[in-house]
């Protein structure tokens, strides 16, 4: 599986932006697509994930309403829209896929084995 993360760029604080991760390779009706983000020195951290074939949705408690993930499985597409973006979402982006990730799961960086190669995203204040 190759992931290809794009849509990065600078924005205004109260903007937003819509990520977009390409999945080629070989799916499966149980991969998970995740979100992460890591910010200059700080911790790796999840930001959303969802599953390919039912469409289900997990969102890190802090980002959920501002953050909105979906897919388009015709077109191998998973996007993060981001809305009222504050500088504190300033970091590098990345998608990340593995297929029969558990639930409660979905938000350990370890749970995946594919990555792509993130896209930097710059709030300015």
């Amino acid at each position: 599986v190759q992931l290809q993360a794009s849509g990065g760029g600078l924005v205004q604080a109260g903007g937003s932006l819509r990520l977009s991760c390409r999945v080629s390779g070989r799916t499966f009706s149980s991969s998970v697509v995740g979100w992460f983000r890591q910010a200059p020195e700080k911790e790796r951290e999840f930001v959303a994930a969802i599953t390919w074939s039912a469409g289900s949705t997990y969102y890190a408690d802090s980002l959920k309403g501002r953050f909105a993930i979906s897919r388009d499985s015709a077109k191998n597409l998973v996007y993060l829209q981001m809305n009222s973006l504050i500088p504190e979402d300033t970091a590098v982006y990345k998608c990340a896929a593995d297929n029969a990730i558990c639930g409660a799961h979905v938000t350990w960086a370890r749970s995946y084995g594919y990555w792509g190669q993130g896209t930097l995203v710059t709030v300015s204040s």
